[in-house]
C-alpha cells in the first residue's frame, strides 16, 4: 500500500458567500496541484454554518460540486467537505467526496446540533460510509458527530482488514469548546488505532461566533502530526501505511472490541 499525501484546508469562511468561499479556496490551493492525493475542506465552506437552508441550498450536481470536480481534476486529487444541499425537499448538511474523472458519492450528517436549531432546519443523515483513496479507506464525518463514538466506531472486516485507516471530521467548532474538539479528537484516534484528520475554520461567523481553527492531523496514538494555528492555512502531511499496520499488529487492542451492530 502506498502512503497518503493529505491537504487540510483551514480558512476563514465568508459568510453565506459561495462564490467567495470558492474563489478564496482556489487562490489557496493555486500551488498545489499534483502534491496531494486528499484535499480536506471544513463543513459548510461555502456559506459557514447557516441555518438559512431555503437561502442558501444546492441541488445536488450544483454549482459547488460542478466546482469540486473541476477542483479536483486540476489538482489530480480526491476533495472533501461540506455544503448545504437539497434532496426530494429536505435539507442536508451534505459532505461530498468527488473523485478526479468524475466519481462523486456523499454523507449525510448523521448528529445534528440541537443547541443551534440544526435539527430544525436540517434531516439527518441515516447510513455511514468509507470512500477508498490509493487503497486507504476513509472514514468522513461531519462536526457533531465527534462527540458520539459509537458512530465512528472501527471494526474488523470480513476481508481482514478494519473498516477505515483515517478518519475525517469536518467541522465549524467554536473556539470556547476547543477543548472539547482537542480532546474528542486525540480519544477517537487512540480508540479506533487509526489517523483522525479534524478540519476546521478561523474567523467569526455571521452571528459573530469566533472559531479558533485548530485543524489537527493525529496519528493512530493520538499524537500530532500537523496542528494549525488561528489564520488560514494548508496542513500538509504524508500518512505512513507500514507504521498504521505496525502498530494495529503490536499493539492489537481492536482485537477485543465489543462486537454489536448500530442501528438506525
Amino acid at each position: 500500500m502506498e502512503n497518503l499525501r493529505i491537504c487540510l484546508l483551514q480558512m476563514d469562511i465568508a459568510w453565506e458567500s459561495p462564490e467567495q468561499n470558492r474563489a478564496r479556496i482556489d487562490s489557496m490551493l493555486s500551488d498545489e496541484a499534483g502534491k496531494h492525493d486528499l484535499i480536506v475542506l471544513p463543513e459548510m465552506f461555502t456559506t459557514g454554518f447557516t441555518m438559512e437552508a431555503a437561502a442558501v441550498a444546492e441541488k445536488p450536481g450544483g454549482v459547488t460540486e460542478q466546482w469540486m470536480q473541476e477542483l479536483a481534476n486540476r489538482m489530480g486529487a480526491v476533495v472533501t467537505g461540506s455544503l448545504v444541499v437539497e434532496d426530494g425537499g429536505l435539507y442536508f448538511n451534505r459532505l461530498l467526496v468527488v473523485h478526479a474523472g468524475g466519481t462523486a458519492m456523499h454523507y449525510d450528517k448523521r448528529h445534528l446540533f440541537r443547541m443551534a436549531g440544526e435539527h430544525e432546519t436540517y434531516s439527518a443523515g441515516q447510513a455511514i460510509m468509507a470512500f477508498t483513496v490509493k487503497g486507504w479507506r476513509v472514514l468522513p464525518l461531519i462536526c457533531y458527530d465527534l462527540r458520539f463514538p459509537v458512530w465512528s466506531r472501527n471494526k474488523l472486516q470480513d476481508d481482514g482488514r478494519m473498516y477505515y485507516d483515517l478518519a475525517l471530521f469536518v467541522a465549524n467548532w467554536p473556539e470556547r469548546r476547543n477543548h472539547h474538539w482537542k480532546t474528542l479528537l486525540s480519544a477517537r484516534a487512540i480508540e479506533n488505532q487509526s489517523f483522525v484528520a479534524g478540519v476546521n475554520r478561523v474567523g467569526s461567523d455571521g452571528k459573530g461566533i469566533p472559531y479558533s481553527g485548530d485543524t489537527t492531523l493525529l496519528d493512530p496514538m493520538g499524537q500530532p502530526l500537523a496542528y494549525g494555528s488561528r489564520q488560514p492555512m494548508l496542513l500538509k502531511a504524508t500518512l505512513d501505511w507500514q507504521n498504521l499496520i505496525q502498530y494495529r499488529d503490536q499493539f492489537p487492542a481492536w482485537r477485543d472490541a465489543d462486537r454489536f451492530d448500530l442501528y438506525s
